[in-house]
C-alpha cells in the first residue's frame, strides 16, 4: 500500500548497520554578530512565506510554536534544514549564516502542525528594548541546542537565562536540550557529556529554587537519526491527542501480531506516536529508510499504511 499527505507507516522489528559518523563536519552557523543584532532592532523576522515585522501582531495564530536556540554555531539552521527540508549534512556545510529569526510554518500533517522559530545564536533578545514576553507568550517547546564538541560553560549560563525569564512568561512551555554533535564521541564520553550538562544545568535551577522546571536531554546528531528521535519527542508533546493516538497503536500491534508501530510524518520522518514497548533505533531507523522509499513510489513488504 502507498502512503500520502504525511500519512503515517507501521513496521515491524529489524536490524540495521548503524551509520558512519565522524567528528568535525558541521556548518558555521550564524558567524555575524553586527549584522544578527542590528536585522533584529530593525524588525527582521524572516519565515517561509516572506519577512515579517518584529512588532507584528500575533495573536491571530493558534498553531504551537517550537524556539530553536543556543549559542551561535551550535548547529540550529543544519537540524531545521535536515529534519524539516531534506537537506543532506553534507549539504550543511554551505549554509549561509542567520542573521535574523527565521519563522517557518510545518504543516505536513494533520497532527504535525506548528511554527519553528530560528534564533540567531549572538541575538540579545533580552535587552530592555526587545518584548521577550511576546516571544514566550504561545510557545509550545524551547529547544536549546548545546555544542558538545565545545566547552559548554557559557551555553549553560545561556540556557539557565533562557529557560528561568521564559518560565516566568509561561509555565507551559517544555524545555527541550539538544546535546547536539555527539557523533564520533565513544558511547561512554556521550553519557558523561549528557550526565554532567544534565547535573550542572540542574544545579544552577536549584540555586535560583527553581527545581520544579523540568528540562529533558537528547543526544543528537544530524549524522544518524538521532535528530528525527529527538525532534519526534519534542512534537508528541504537542498533540493533544497523543494518548488516543498510542492507544491505537497498542490495538492495532495486539491485532497484527507485528511487534512494534510507528506512526510517522512521511514528510519529516518524525514519528508522532507509536505504542507503548520501547523504541529501538534500529527498528526506527529501519523504518525512516523504508520511508524514503516508499516516498519514492517503490513498494515494500512488511509496512502497512494506515
Amino acid at each position: 500500500m502507498t502512503t500520502s499527505e504525511g500519512v503515517a507507516n507501521c513496521c515491524g522489528t529489524a536490524e540495521r548497520e548503524d551509520e558512519d559518523t565522524a567528528g568535525g563536519r558541521y556548518d558555521e552557523d550564524d558567524d555575524d554578530d553586527d549584522d544578527d543584532f542590528s536585522a533584529f532592532a530593525e524588525g527582521g523576522l524572516e519565515g517561509g512565506d516572506g519577512v515579517l515585522g518584529y512588532n507584528e501582531g500575533l495573536s491571530g495564530e493558534v498553531k504551537p510554536r517550537v524556539l530553536l536556540m543556543g549559542l551561535r554555531r551550535s548547529g540550529k539552521s543544519s537540524i531545521q534544514k535536515v529534519v524539516f527540508h531534506k537537506m543532506s549534512p553534507s549539504e550543511t556545510l554551505f549554509l549561509e549564516s542567520t542573521n535574523k529569526i527565521c519563522r517557518e510554518d510545518v504543516s505536513s500533517s494533520s497532527f504535525v502542525s506548528f511554527q519553528i522559530w530560528d534564533f540567531p545564536g549572538q541575538i540579545d533578545f533580552f535587552d530592555p528594548t526587545f518584548d521577550y514576553e511576546m516571544i514566550f507568550r504561545g510557545t509550545g517547546a524551547l529547544v536549546f541546542v548545546i555544542d558538545s564538541q565545545d566547552d559548554y560553560v557559557e551555553a549553560l549560563s545561556r540556557l539557565h537565562l533562557t529557560v528561568t525569564r521564559a518560565y516566568k512568561v509561561n509555565r507551559d512551555i517544555n524545555f527541550e536540550v539538544f546535546i547536539h554533535k555527539v557523533d564520533g564521541l565513544s558511547d561512554d564520553h556521550k553519557i558523561q557529556k549528557q550526565e554532567d550538562i544534565r547535573k550542572r544545568a540542574g544545579d544552577d535551577l536549584a540555586d535560583a529554587r527553581l527545581e520544579r522546571i523540568h528540562l529533558s536531554f537528547y543526544l543528537t546528531s544530524i549524522y544518524d537519526h538521532s535528530i528525527f528521535e529527538a525532534f519526534s519527542k519534542v512534537v508528541q508533546k504537542l498533540i493533544p491527542q497523543l494518548p488516543t493516538l498510542e492507544n491505537l497503536l497498542n490495538i492495532f500491534i495486539s491485532n497484527s501480531g507485528i511487534e512494534k508501530a510507528f506512526l510517522f510524518d512521511v514528510v519529516s520522518k518524525i514519528y508522532v506516536a507509536t505504542d507503548s514497548s520501547p523504541v529501538d533505533m534500529p527498528t526506527y531507523e529501519l523504518c525512516c529508510d523504508m520511508i524514503d522509499v516508499d516516498v519514492q513510489g517503490v513498494l515494500f513488504t512488511g509496512v502497512s499504511a494506515l
